[in-house]
């Protein structure tokens, strides 16, 4: 029998005074700022807002379990993550199995803030993750929009809720916590100096938020009483493993918090996967690819998310290994960004977990990255890399799991002192995963354009002179800014073929990997002045078109085509040479093996 809760006001409050918790095998908050603004339509509008799964632990037990605090103030690169709370001794406490979203979603909205990454910014930018409360536009029209949504909810930062207009009067929903109902909404809203007629309509809608938030019994819910962790457990399974919204990963990670005894699988996990997403320029992995390189690298049965991997046995294995299997981690991620990879360039994760398992096996050292004792082993590394990527007929996509189990049988049978590559590839062979290419698939690489995930792997397979280890940039030869329609007309270019042109200029053929700072002094110099401006002596020049396969520059913009058609032959040419029948041997015994000193 479902039980009454209150208001939302007293649900916060609860909150704020630690009794509400959330429990170890919770998940993070993972709602997006539109989906909370929809959440506080629906309570404006009268909807459902659903109902409650909560477990009463007993001051007797509570100080056996771990519990966590909800999210308050949102931070996509600092502070996303649950707050961890300190053992709870003889204290009695609520946690939430269902309707954490939803509560957090409240919370953040009415105590607290979201700060999400701002478009075309670099992570590590201060200006990167502007704070922004929950407003609502007491001016706006409630007529439905094309998704039903009636009142005018946004995430604003302090700088957008002063701006005022005709129909645009931002309150900051966090200040209804503390207002009081009538007079004192009033005396707000005579302070904007809003028309009469818009007066009334703006207090409508604040009445509204009031009501719902402090008056309307909102929260109903269903409570556990059992103090067996086992039970529990089973209840959170059975109500989010049959769901969508709950990935299966979130669900065995859960699992794997309750039964670690030494470490907090959640926190590592996480731990893990900011510290390797802070790598280099950034990469994007996920908590996912953390769980399943723990099931790899820790020798579990298979790498499969099922409920049989994440029994008590193998999670044990798993903590135990768990600082050796962190280090292969990092010291892949770290090998990845060195190859210049990032969330830009990297376009399967999952091909780096049988360089983590190579490197955890063969107990790498903390040098490996940087010393030229390794240089042979990491070269062939990322020659396998680079032509795993390469391939479009999803090496890591359909029977991931099975490819990932046989490759680690082939890297564990592998006596080879370095890196076994020919025995991955025919593995891989073996299961239809070929890293061979025909010319046809060449000539289908020659097709690739700026912006596309395959683009830099296969420049870096063209120009693996380039270091990557510093900022290098994509560039265009000839610039792309020499491609609108007023600089074409002046290169003596037909305007009416500026789109095919343009299209053009973004082609593989007219793309090379330059270094940071000569790209910024190259910036919109036709690449034949701009070789005379960096190697005045000639030579240099001339080498650096043969190593960038550029050819004959000519001068100007009109033998553009001319140069593109010629770059072309010249970049085929090479990859015949480089993935046609050529498979990457294996080192030799001379080469340096990889076991930690």
């Amino acid at each position: 029998m479902y039980k009454p809760g209150g208001t939302i006001a007293d649900a916060l409050d609860r909150i704020q005074k630690k009794q509400y918790v959330l429990p170890a095998i919770q998940r993070e908050f993972v709602w997006q700022p539109e989906q909370i603004e929809r959440l506080f339509d629906s309570l404006m509008q009268g909807y459902p807002f659903g109902t409650f799964l909560f477990w009463r632990v007993e001051p007797a037990t509570s100080g056996k379990f771990k519990f966590f605090d909800f999210v308050l103030n949102y931070h996509q690169r600092d502070a996303a993550h649950c707050p961890d709370l300190a053992v709870l001794h003889n204290q009695a406490v609520t946690a939430v199995l269902d309707g954490q979203q939803r509560l957090t979603a409240l919370n953040i909205g009415l105590r607290g803030s979201m700060a999400k990454k701002a478009p075309y910014k670099w992570w590590n930018s201060p200006d990167a993750f502007p704070r922004k409360t929950l407003c609502l536009n007491l001016l706006a029209s409630v007529a439905p929009d094309e998704d039903g949504a009636r009142y005018a909810f946004r995430f604003l930062t302090d700088d957008q809720r002063a701006e005022r207009g005709d129909d645009t009067l931002w309150f900051n929903v966090p200040d209804i916590l503390g207002m009081k109902a009538g007079p004192e909404m009033l005396a707000w809203l005579i302070l904007q100096n809003l028309p009469a007629d818009r007066l009334n309509t703006a207090f409508e809608i604040l009445d509204r938020l009031y009501n719902v938030i402090h008056n309307k019994p909102q929260i109903s819910y269903y409570e556990e009483e059992g103090q067996d962790i086992e039970r529990v457990l089973n209840i959170f399974i059975r109500l989010n493993s049959g769901g969508t919204v709950l990935s299966y990963s979130d669900l065995l990670l859960s699992v794997a918090t309750a039964q670690w005894k030494q470490l907090d699988a959640r926190a590592e996990v996480h731990r893990v996967v900011d510290e390797l997403n802070r790598t280099g320029t950034g990469f994007g992995l996920s908590k996912d690819f953390v769980l399943k390189a723990g099931l790899m690298l820790a020798d579990i049965s298979s790498v499969g998310f099922k409920v049989e991997n994440f029994t008590a046995e193998n999670m044990a294995v798993l903590e135990a290994k768990w600082p050796s299997i962190r280090n292969a981690l990092l010291r892949t991620v770290e090998l990845a960004a060195s190859f210049g990879m990032s969330q830009q360039t990297l376009r399967a994760d999952s091909a780096l977990l049988p360089i983590a398992y190579y490197l955890h096996r063969r107990g790498a050292a903390a040098n490996y990255v940087v010393s030229s004792h390794y240089a042979k082993d990491r070269d062939a590394i990322r020659q396998w890399l680079v032509r795993s990527l390469l391939k479009t007929s999803g090496i890591w996509g359909s029977g991931l799991d099975t490819l990932l189990t046989a490759l680690r049988e082939t890297i564990a049978a592998s006596e080879a002192p370095g890196f076994p590559t020919s025995a991955i590839m025919e593995t891989m062979r073996s299961r239809s995963k070929s890293l061979r290419f025909d010319p046809t698939e060449i000539d289908d690489m020659l097709e690739l354009s700026y912006g596309d995930r395959r683009t830099f792997p296969l420049l870096s397979l063209l120009f693996p002179f380039v270091d990557l280890r510093n900022q290098f940039h994509i560039d265009h030869v000839f610039p792309i800014s020499r491609f609108q329609k007023k600089k074409l007309k002046e290169g003596g270019l037909p305007v009416e073929r500026q789109e095919e042109l343009y299209s053009a200029a973004n082609s593989l053929s007219n793309l090379q990997l330059l270094e940071g700072t000569p790209n910024i002094e190259k910036q919109d110099k036709l690449p034949a002045e701009w070789l005379r401006t960096r190697f005045p002596s000639g030579d240099g020049g001339a080498n650096y078109r043969m190593v960038h396969a550029l050819g004959d520059i000519p001068d100007r913009m009109v033998d553009f085509e001319v140069f593109l058609r010629a770059r072309r032959e010249l970049m085929r040419a090479k990859l015949l040479d480089l993935l046609i029948d050529q498979p990457t041997p294996d080192l030799q015994p001379h080469g340096a093996a990889v076991e930690g000193a």
